[in-house]
């Protein structure tokens, strides 16, 4: 407890105890030192406080609430009392309690320093930017400081970003935060660079440019020193932003001049070289060109610049690679304009080739030469290919053998080499003969690369990993282009044995990852996915690849956790980003405050987060919710509600990180920006009919109680119409998104080998569930009219019950068949039935909650009928159709479930001979091959409450 260090109290030598208890996690004893101390000392505020924060991390959140509210409504000002409330409502995720409590305790000590800044920061917490403004004045006149003025500027800069009305912020809330400081500056109170950096930061917010860069060329500019470069910088980016092309062009050949290294100005030089080209400036005919220096507004001159920095570079002591690469985008831009000067650079083969000669032993060289391939002609690749290949000094080679890299430098110009190769294409049009030959000699060679990393720790990759990767690539290109099963157990071979060379190496696991998924083995993905100990924002970038699969292959605790994991992170991001901003307000770094609100932001709006969540819930109704009183205890407990709505559609962020898995295919095999924005689409459309599924289920607890007919006209107040119409209106919506859906699906989009995942949508549609879904939805429908109309209107009932049990035995009929076989020695696996029998599992979830609802519906009228039948002693009343209809329903449903129970204890029986068996399969391929074992999918009590429903109603 960090707030004790700050006490001077006489109370705190009785206090420390406590302290150490909650610090050391023993919450209990901590109870018990703070009820005895409080026994001594009723009015030891904080003793009840500590108390509080150990029932709050023993679970008795509402014994902590009360007490603590005991002590708030007392309005404590001691720190130990205050500090301590601060933890317990920041533990409670209730920070906006924290700011009743500091204002308090201003009010009672008008004049604390401290107080009000905590109070500052209480607001901080919780985005009361107003109020931060109020509070940062306030501060201000008690003790003129600098920092505390502009925490009151910077306050009302938020107030312009969150503000809805842009023309109320450009007019308003930042003309007002640019004259208090325009204040400051004539009072010359302007201390520090993070004040300038605010003005800065304002001025460029008003688009005024002119007067942002006065400042920073001015007097007050010359505080900006933390950063290299900083006032270069916004020079540069002012003069963009006004379009003085002359100026950016002499800064940017200025700065080169200094660091001819620095890539970020030879972007810019020639962008603005060729802007001057395109508006025929001529330098002026006295004076200088521009407030800079000289100007360059030719390709000659562009070219003699460029050229010249490489003579410059050859006297440097240390090989640089920006001049040569600089020539390289020259020749690349005048190409693409269309210019014949790019001859007067030489030929990019060549240039690229002298590159290769230079650095070709730098693991960079391939991503540098990479940008540039297409300045090649295609039927010159093998040719360079060859001349590359032909400067690598490799060992003689002996009969039948290899010729092999003698040092770690000749092995990374072959490994730039082989990569290029890959690039080019070169590797896509070999057949299976070459390609397994090639994957051969890429496994010699990185059986050799690892004696240059014997000495190589643990935590350090081999020199040689990426031989194995191409290899894996070229077996993949063979599995998923030709259909070669054997290929891709023998990448799994390849992986496996990587890995015990390179414990540490991400791509190896995440190539894992996503190769046992596709093969429908989900169990070793989950010790794979937690080596990689992903941190903090990465749950959200490359958490897609676990939480994809975990459910659809029927791994629910792995899903469950999965979800869990991601959910932290997002839920604690909302506390984590407040404590950054607060931060950045102590040490001045305003710039960055903005930026902390927009990671915020994007987060909350994180497709990711969108789909963890739904998935999340629903998995938590499948595996904890029963058929009848439990669902709607679940529903309630989740506070879900089918009239809201939630997620962010229009504001969604796809922050997934599809180019995690490195790749080196060509530009027409890779990942494109259409790949991408149809993938979003894919996955918003089946996050869509997701969620409107949960909401749908929220809804039927609603509906399960009898409205009588007679009662008809109260259904208003009680609100059932009104739930039944939200059903209805949620059953439209999903129509409309399973339609979007298909005509999506209708696309047959491809994604890249190692592009994107699809999502489950296809296998959705294509089993039969989403067709068996909607009747059950129908079906409450129709079942809620014979509710309020009576038995008389029936016929749909029987018919829409007809559909679900012929839709049922369809989607059983397609869970058919063996996970696994073994053909002519080849393991084949079959993923897609696990993903139908998971399918089956839900919808039959679905099935049971629909039929508790009609169950509830049609007893009370069977027990009113046979109360009939006893009352006037007559045989002619006949039971209407819809009860044997119904019994029916559920005896088939009963049966239904039977045979799938059965059908899948079989599977296991399988799968569990396939694991024990010694299979004639090459042991060299298996050996390494983890336990691919599919089963313990089922629960049995969804069994038994398809059995439970049926006995329920037969009574």
């Amino acid at each position: 407890m960090a707030a004790r260090g700050h006490v001077q109290d006489p109370n705190d030598r009785r206090l420390r105890p406590i302290y150490d208890y909650l610090d050391n996690g023993n919450n209990k004893m901590a109870i018990q030192q703070a009820d005895k101390l409080l026994k001594k000392h009723k009015d030891l505020h904080c003793a009840k406080v500590l108390k509080a924060i150990g029932l709050q991390r023993t679970g008795k959140q509402d014994e902590a609430f009360a007490l603590a509210q005991e002590v708030t409504a007392l309005e404590p000002t001691d720190d130990n009392s205050l500090q301590a409330l601060t933890i317990l409502y920041r533990e409670m995720h209730r920070p906006e309690l924290v700011t009743k409590l500091y204002e308090a305790a201003v009010k009672k000590v008008p004049n604390s320093e401290e107080y009000h800044s905590h109070l500052f920061m209480a607001y901080a917490r919780v985005g009361e930017y107003k109020k931060m403004q109020q509070a940062g004045m306030a501060l201000y006149k008690i003790v003129p400081k600098n920092p505390y003025y502009f925490w009151s500027v910077m306050s009302l800069i938020m107030q312009s970003i969150s503000a809805q009305d842009e023309n109320l912020s450009k007019t308003m809330f930042l003309p007002l935060a640019e004259r208090m400081v325009e204040k400051m500056v004539k009072e010359d109170k302007i201390e520090a660079e993070a004040e300038v950096e605010l003005y800065y930061m304002i001025l460029e917010r008003l688009e005024k440019y002119q007067e942002a860069l006065d400042v920073v060329r001015g007097k007050l500019g010359e505080k900006l020193t933390s950063e290299l470069q900083s006032r270069e910088n916004k020079c540069m980016a002012m003069y963009k932003k006004l379009w003085k092309w002359p100026e950016c062009n002499a800064l940017s050949r200025r700065l080169l001049l200094k660091n001819s290294d620095d890539w970020q100005f030879y972007i810019i030089y020639f962008d603005s070289v060729f802007q001057l080209i395109d508006k025929s400036w001529t330098p002026p005919a006295e004076g200088e060109h521009s407030l800079e220096g000289e100007v360059h507004y030719s390709t000659e001159q562009a070219v003699k610049f460029v050229e010249e920095r490489i003579t410059e570079e050859a006297k440097s002591s240390r090989p640089l690679r920006g001049p040569y690469l600089a020539r390289l985008e020259l020749i690349r831009r005048l190409r693409h304009r269309g210019c014949n000067d790019e001859y007067k650079l030489g030929d990019p083969e060549e240039l690229m080739f002298q590159y290769f000669k230079k650095f070709g032993d730098k693991p960079c060289c391939f991503t540098d030469l990479k940008i540039f391939v297409d300045l090649l002609p295609s039927t010159q690749c093998t040719k360079f290919i060859s001349q590359l290949l032909g400067v690598i000094p490799l060992s003689a080679p002996a009969e039948g053998k290899l010729a092999l890299p003698a040092d770690i430098k000749a092995l990374q110009q072959h490994l730039c080499v082989v990569q290029l190769t890959r690039l080019l294409g070169l590797y896509h049009t070999i057949d299976k003969k070459q390609k397994l030959s090639v994957v051969r000699e890429l496994m010699l060679r990185y059986q050799h690369g690892l004696e240059f990393g014997k000495s190589c720790l643990k935590t350090e990759l081999q020199f040689s990993d990426y031989y194995c990767l191409l290899a894996v690539h070229l077996l993949l290109d063979m599995w998923l282009e030709a259909g070669e099963e054997m290929a891709v157990w023998q990448s799994l071979t390849l992986l496996e044995e990587g890995l015990t060379h390179s414990p540490s190496n991400a791509q190896f696991k995440l190539l894992l990852i996503r190769i046992y998924c596709m093969l429908g083995a989900f169990e070793p993905v989950v010790e794979l996915y937690s080596s990689l100990d992903a941190k903090h924002v990465q749950h959200d970038t490359i958490g897609y690849l676990l939480t994809r699969y975990a459910e659809s292959l029927g791994q629910y605790a792995a899903a469950s956790q999965s979800c869990n994991f991601a959910l932290r992170f997002f839920h604690s991001n909302q506390k984590d980003t407040s404590e950054y901003i607060i931060q950045a307000y102590k040490y001045g770094a305003f710039e960055k405050i903005p930026e902390f609100i927009a990671f915020r932001n994007r987060l909350n709006a994180s497709l990711h987060f969108a789909q963890v969540r739904t998935e999340r819930m629903l998995l938590d109704l499948l595996l904890e919710a029963n058929i009848s009183t439990s669902l709607e205890e679940s529903i309630k407990s989740m506070s879900l509600s089918p009239e809201e709505d939630d997620i962010p559609w229009k504001d969604l962020y796809d922050n997934r990180d599809l180019t995690v898995l490195f790749n080196w295919d060509p530009k027409d095999r890779d990942i494109s920006e259409e790949h991408r924005k149809l993938s979003l689409e894919e996955e918003t459309t089946w996050l869509q009919i997701r969620s409107l599924t949960l909401r749908l289920v929220s809804g039927l607890p609603t509906l399960s109680h009898t409205v009588h007919p007679k009662n008809s006209e109260k259904t208003a107040e009680n609100g059932v119409s009104s739930k039944i119409d939200t059903i209805r209106s949620l059953l439209q919506q999903l129509e409309a998104a399973v339609d979007s859906g298909k005509r999506f699906l209708e696309q047959k989009i491809q994604y890249p080998v190692l592009g994107p995942p699809p999502t489950r949508m296809a296998g959705f549609f294509s089993n039969g569930s989403c067709q068996c879904q909607t009747s059950l939805f129908y079906l409450v429908s129709d079942i809620y009219e014979l509710d309020t109309n009576g038995l008389g209107k029936c016929l749909d009932v029987y018919h829409i019950e007809n559909i679900i049990v012929f839709l049922f035995s369809d989607l059983f009929n397609k869970c058919k068949g063996d996970l696994m076989e073994v053909r002519d020695g080849i393991l084949k696996t079959h993923p897609n039935i696990l993903e139908n029998l998971v399918f089956f599992v839900e919808t039959m979830s679905i099935t049971l909650w629909v039929s508790s609802y009609c169950e509830c519906v049609l007893r009370p009228f069977k027990s009113s009928l046979q109360k009939k039948k006893k009352k006037k002693k007559e045989t002619s009343v006949v039971m209407p159709p819809v009860f044997t209809s119904f019994l029916d329903y559920v005896t088939e449903l009963q049966t239904l479930t039977s045979n799938v129970i059965d059908h899948i204890k079989g599977l296991e029986i399988i799968l569990t001979a396939l694991k024990l068996e010694e299979l004639s399969i090459d042991d060299t391929l298996l050996s390494q091959v983890r336990n691919c074992t599919l089963f313990y999918l089922f629960r049995g009590h969804q069994g038994q409450e398809s059995i439970d429903v049926y006995e329920n109603y037969s009574q």
